[in-house]
């Protein structure tokens, strides 16, 4: 019988070969990474004399606003009247007009209510202040991924990002989170360096520093990007082996780069670059959890797009 692996899929399925990438599974482990190797959150390197990357964008404050001790008394109410009415109303919790107008009275667009410390949250834009350091998220060789589309002379790519939240990065498409760049240099260029410390920062975007195990997969799509009687033909497949495509035969998951993006919270959303409109293609996976103690989105998965016309134009972002 066929192995339950992607190839032995491939075997099975011939009209899925040119869906096949190759990818790049990092296995990131807690340690003490060197210079010279892969790493993720490792020592700094960067080209002797030059600037280190500052972040230059709006970004994003939490504010707070206590609520009056009358409005108090009115939420209080409100809450206690639509408990009880859920009591016999098969558990719906449901607001009257009167209630939902108080409530957006009081709430007056914020983003949530602490019915605890009774005070409103809300994000606001940072006001003017000075530019913020990248972090060093990830520095890969080129041994280690051969087949990233590596620029001519390049053999390191390093990965930074702003370790804030950014709501107005990527134009018209949703995303709230860092802002990444993507720096493909030449080894014998690069030197030790002590990067500034960002004047804010979240903690969940501070990674720990791992070391790498890359391992080289072949990696499938996620049923969505596969023509239906390919996606079909994939599931047969796989129930004959016990399995379902998604779960474990497309869409490697964990630190990747290369291969496949996953869509486990959406449906499938192109990702189009902003300064050209081509089809962007997935260059990383950053995931949650684990080693790096690194959370993004709603401790899900960071996704990095590039433009295969031009890797200078900026990234594809997309939370999942």
């Amino acid at each position: 019988m066929t192995d339950p692996t992607p190839a032995g899929l491939v075997d099975a399925v011939p009209a899925l070969a040119p869906y096949l990438r190759p990818a790049t599974l990092l296995h990131p482990e807690a340690g003490t990474p060197t210079a010279h190797g892969s790493s993720l959150g490792g020592p700094a390197l960067w080209p002797d004399g030059a600037p280190w990357p500052h972040c230059t964008a709006q970004h994003l404050d939490d504010a707070y606003e206590d609520v009056l001790p009358r409005d108090r008394e009115i939420m209080t109410a409100i809450v206690t009247a639509v408990r009880d009415r859920a009591r016999g109303n098969g558990g719906a919790h449901t607001l009257t007009d009167d209630e939902l107008a108080e409530t957006e009275r009081i709430t007056a667009g914020a983003d949530s209510l602490d019915h605890v410390n009774w005070r409103t949250h809300r994000t606001v834009p940072e006001p003017p202040a000075g530019a913020i350091a990248l972090v060093p998220v990830l520095r890969v060789r080129a041994a280690d991924a051969p087949h990233l589309p590596w620029p001519d002379g390049a053999d390191v790519l390093q990965v930074l990002w702003c370790p804030n939240d950014h709501d107005d990065i990527q134009g018209e498409r949703y995303y709230y989170g860092p802002a990444v760049e993507l720096h493909w240099q030449r080894a014998d260029g690069l030197a030790p360096r002590t990067p500034p410390r960002p004047r804010r920062s979240d903690d969940e975007y501070l990674p720990t520093p791992c070391v790498l195990r890359p391992e080289q997969i072949r990696d499938l799509p996620d049923r969505d990007e596969l023509p239906g009687e390919l996606h079909t033909a994939a599931e047969e497949f796989a129930e004959r082996h016990g399995t379902e495509y998604h779960r474990g035969l497309a869409c490697a998951g964990g630190w990747k780069l290369g291969g496949w993006p996953s869509w486990r919270s959406t449906d499938l959303i192109p990702v189009d670059c902003g300064a050209c409109g081509a089809r962007m293609r997935h260059l990383l996976t950053v995931e949650s959890g684990d080693d790096p103690d690194l959370s993004v989105g709603r401790h899900g998965e960071l996704h990095v797009f590039v433009c295969p016309q031009d890797l200078g134009h900026p990234v594809g972002l997309d939370l999942q």
